[in-house]
């Protein structure tokens, strides 16, 4: 097969730049993910809590995970500051938590709340975990990665529980109608 030389167009040459782009961000919303709430934390008296779907299990040996964070997102100026975050796996049912965690939060430290629901301390990091989650990790960053306008935290799970029942369903980005990416 012969090289082409120059760039090479993301699109197949015959096709409407826009047209493709649409088609393609609908082939990548189909890919299933979860929905999360990461949280994070600079050691200090700052916390927040962020909705996030870019989040996978990246080695088994030793455990750990990838999430993608937006790089002007207080998340990551956080994660940054700390090298850790929680990962929290929410309730199917509790769906509509995951709207309130779009934006910076509001802390309440003397409540331990953030935008009104309570929160935990992560035991090993120190990172906020809602308290109404299924489940959670907690992880030290090992390694970031930048990529385009995110970057890939590589984190080592340090920590980890169930919050429920284990059989509690969790919620994924197809039970909402939200959508991120693409």
């Amino acid at each position: 097969m012969p090289v082409k030389e120059g760039p090479v167009p993301p699109f197949p040459p015959d096709a409407d730049p826009d047209e493709y782009d649409r088609l393609r961000r609908r082939v990548l919303w189909k890919m299933p993910s979860g929905l999360y709430v990461v949280g994070t934390t600079d050691k200090d008296e700052r916390r927040n809590g962020m909705t996030l779907n870019w989040a996978t299990q990246v080695s088994f040996d030793p455990k750990w995970i990838g999430i993608g964070v937006e790089d002007h997102a207080l998340t990551h100026e956080l994660i940054t500051a700390s090298g850790v975050f929680s990962l929290c796996l929410i309730d199917r049912e509790d769906r509509a938590i995951v709207r309130k965690f779009t934006k910076p939060v509001d802390v309440d430290l003397a409540q331990h709340t953030l935008n009104g629901f309570a929160y935990i301390d992560g035991a090993a990091t120190g990172a906020p975990v809602l308290a109404q989650s299924v489940a959670y990790v907690e992880c030290e960053v090992r390694q970031p990665v930048t990529i385009g306008d995110h970057t890939l935290f590589l984190g080592e799970v340090v920590n980890a529980g169930f919050l429920k029942d284990e059989e509690t369903e969790v919620l994924r980005m197809e039970d909402t109608r939200m959508n991120y990416g693409g």
